[in-house]
């Protein structure tokens, strides 16, 4: 588990990619949206600055207490491009606008990683 969540070396299929992102989702999602919900939708609501400021910083401290999911994230996604025969640096391909984000989806979530072993390790779906 340690090696599949924290590591930067090695493949990782699509199962193990779309289960790990879909369970950060899932802790994350809702915290944020409650801490929304009880702390920023009222204070802008009030319209009161000072509370929107407090919130504000509380929800950037929440943000600094998930590294180790945004970590993990980075892992698995990184294996993934392994797994597509390309190096981690590919994630970057995201920061163009509107094409990258949806070409890097595509890549990494639906299309089969390279059979046998490639650069990065063997194969994880096996022979």
């Amino acid at each position: 588990m340690k090696s599949l969540l924290f590591s930067f070396q090695g493949r990782l299929n699509r199962a193990p990619y779309w289960y790990v992102h879909l369970a950060l989702a899932a802790i994350q999602f809702p915290i944020f949206g409650a801490l929304f919900a009880l702390l920023v939708y009222p204070a802008m609501e009030a319209r009161d600055m000072e509370a929107i400021q407090d919130a504000s910083r509380t929800m950037n401290l929440v943000g600094l207490l998930f590294l180790p999911m945004y970590w993990i994230s980075l892992a698995v996604t990184v294996k993934r491009c392994h797994d597509r025969g390309r190096s981690g640096w590919f994630i970057f391909i995201a920061l163009i606008p509107f094409i990258g984000v949806i070409w890097l989806l595509i890549e990494l979530g639906f299309l089969r990683g390279t059979t046998g072993p490639n650069r990065f390790g063997p194969d994880p779906l096996g022979a």
